[in-house]
């Protein structure tokens, strides 16, 4: 074989790799789901978003929840049996109300129990789907957020803010105050609906308007024991299960790991010298 040969068979393996890489990957995910519905006996969805790279530009890019996520979850809620337990993992930074809201409702008539699973942060939309759990698993350090409504890059309880107290506010600001009221109306209502599950009406109407009305800034991280005030079905604690499963959803590679460790392991005992005569 000449060296033309083997550089060409060098170039298509090099080229091949990663899509075996990528096929890898998408096996010892579906293993791992299908050993943790076994675990749970439910049915396990994921929805998780990773800042993806752009493969020309190499420019980072932040996904977040779509129509497309939504018909991908409803078709697993239809596919799940009646009765049978949903484990929904969250990892996002939240994403479109339309989105989020259908896979909510999805969720919240599904005939069984529904466990929302939070690794690490479930921001925004994603507050909005943990909320039509039964359960809202969440690590010791994870955090939820609140689900004011956004209209472009301004919240929609600060556009209102701002038209008040304006003293002769334009049509434009007047035109988006007014989107801006019936976006945090209708966020509102259905918040508090989907928590009238287990809250009292009253309740639920006003943790529905702590979250969606503007009460902190929008990337304000809820952990459990704020959660817990609310009167929310936070439980501590998730399965290990999760946690591998998350190890198969790696950051896109194209740039150094920002965090690296090495795990303390203590040195085995020395055994005490021998002495003289022993």
């Amino acid at each position: 074989m000449d060296l033309i040969n083997i550089l060409w068979i060098f170039i298509i393996l090099a080229s091949l790799q990663p899509a075996i890489q990528r096929r890898f990957l998408e096996l010892s995910r579906q293993r791992a789901l299908s050993r943790l519905a076994s675990e749970r006996g439910s049915t396990v969805i994921t929805l998780i978003h990773r800042q993806e790279t752009m493969s020309f530009f190499g420019f980072p890019i932040v996904r977040y929840i779509n129509i497309d996520d939504a018909e991908g979850v409803l078709n697993a809620v239809r596919a799940t049996p009646a009765a049978t337990p949903i484990d929904i993992v969250l990892h996002t930074p939240g994403g479109l109300v339309l989105a989020a809201s259908q896979i909510a409702s999805a969720l919240e008539e599904h005939d069984g129990p529904v466990r929302a699973i939070v690794p690490h942060y479930a921001m925004s939309g994603g507050t909005l789907i943990a909320l039509a759990a039964d359960e809202i698993n969440v690590d010791p350090h994870a955090a939820l957020g609140p689900v004011d409504p956004q209209l472009g890059e301004y919240p929609a309880a600060s556009i209102v803010a701002a038209a008040e107290q304006a003293k002769d506010p334009d049509d434009r600001t007047l035109i988006l105050a007014d989107v801006s009221r019936k976006a945090l109306w209708q966020v509102e209502n259905f918040v508090a609906g989907l928590l009238e599950q287990y809250m009292k009406p009253a309740q639920a109407k006003e943790v529905a308007r702590i979250l969606s009305t503007g009460t902190w800034t929008h990337d304000h991280p809820l952990e459990p024991e704020e959660l817990e005030a609310l009167g929310l079905p936070v439980k501590a604690g998730i399965p290990q299960g999760v946690h591998e499963l998350m190890r198969l959803y790696p950051q896109p590679r194209g740039r150094q790991a920002s965090v690296e460790y090495v795990p303390f392991r203590p040195r085995p005992a020395e055994r005490p010298a021998s002495r003289p005569g022993n």
